[in-house]
């Protein structure tokens, strides 16, 4: 089957995460961009007849647009590889370790690459030693500015800047509502960038590095997906030797971790011009105001274009 020979695709949007809304509108944009490519696109749900269902209709590849733990935990990989059914995206093993934040920057940090100073905390950890006690060893450990983010999930969801120690509690409570264990990381003050990383085939490839400057200061859910509240440049306004080696840190971790066909590289560059790993997300949003869209327009690509060849390597693995 050549690249250009139209498949079936059945893609995957919506699920029960806090960030089902957020996947619909992935999904929806995504098969647009299949369907323009010539491809048979279904959008479905994942729910109890999803597997029956793939195996009555038998597409050609599965792509899951779904965002949070439905899809981003490496369960539904699992799944699908068992059944030998082609998909876009990282296998389970990845997706798991890209998933859980304090995984992801300890193997990071050990391979040698700059990631912020952070404590991982499980909610049990306050109920057994008292919130006083871990909040003041967080304060002295982590100190202010700091974030506060659940240790999986996206979209900033539960994501607190705490500039000021007194608001470190509300902020641990809000990343709990999204998770049983948080990360506090010391906040890094520089340019934010997402670099979005691709392999059709010929390894992996970072496209330009796209920069985030919210209107309020801060990528926050709203930011992210309401037009207007956050400035987006692509390329980045960096040097090019700034930029090469962002761009070669986000391939080298897209190794490390084993991610396979598309992620999202998060990155802070520093005054100094150090590149410091945040997170790595291995089914990035694909939505209207989403980055990685905007990185494949940055390189002169069309997004019909790049989303055929991933469905077709993803054949082809």
């Amino acid at each position: 089957m050549t690249e250009n020979s139209a498949l079936d695709i059945t893609v995957l949007a919506g699920g029960i995460s806090h960030e089902r809304d957020v996947s619909l509108r992935s999904g929806a944009r995504l098969s647009d961009e299949l369907r323009r490519a010539g491809h048979r696109v279904t959008v479905r749900e994942p729910n109890a007849t999803l597997f029956a269902d793939i195996a009555d209709n038998a597409p050609d590849v599965v792509w899951p647009a779904l965002h949070g733990a439905s899809g981003e935990d490496g369960a539904l990989q699992a799944l699908l590889r068992a059944r030998d059914i082609r998909y876009v995206g990282s296998h389970s093993e990845a997706a798991g370790l890209a998933w859980f934040k304090p995984t992801a920057k300890v193997l990071v940090d050990r391979a040698g690459y700059a990631t912020p100073k952070w404590l991982s905390l499980p909610q049990e950890t306050f109920r057994e030693l008292g919130a006083g006690g871990v909040l003041g060893e967080v304060l002295a450990g982590i100190g202010t500015p700091a974030v506060v983010k659940p240790a999986q999930g996206g979209s900033a969801q539960g994501v607190t800047i705490v500039d000021d120690s007194r608001a470190l509690p509300r902020a641990m409570v809000n990343a709990y509502t999204y998770s049983d264990t948080a990360l506090v990381e010391r906040k890094i003050d520089g340019i934010e960038l997402a670099i979005a990383v691709i392999d059709s085939g010929s390894g992996p490839q970072a496209l330009p590095a796209v920069e985030i400057e919210p209107v309020s200061g801060v990528y926050s859910f709203e930011a992210r997906y309401n037009a207007g509240e956050t400035m987006f440049y692509a390329p980045a306004r960096i040097s090019e030797h700034v930029a090469s080696r962002a761009s070669e840190t986000a391939v080298a971790i897209h190794e490390l971790l084993g991610l396979r066909h598309i992620s999202r590289i998060d990155v802070i560059v520093d005054a100094e011009g150090t590149v410091w790993f945040l997170e790595a997300n291995m089914l990035p949003g694909l939505t209207e105001t989403s980055l990685v869209p905007q990185a494949i327009e940055a390189a002169g690509l069309t997004l019909s274009s790049v989303y055929s060849g991933l469905v077709s390597q993803a054949l082809s693995d």
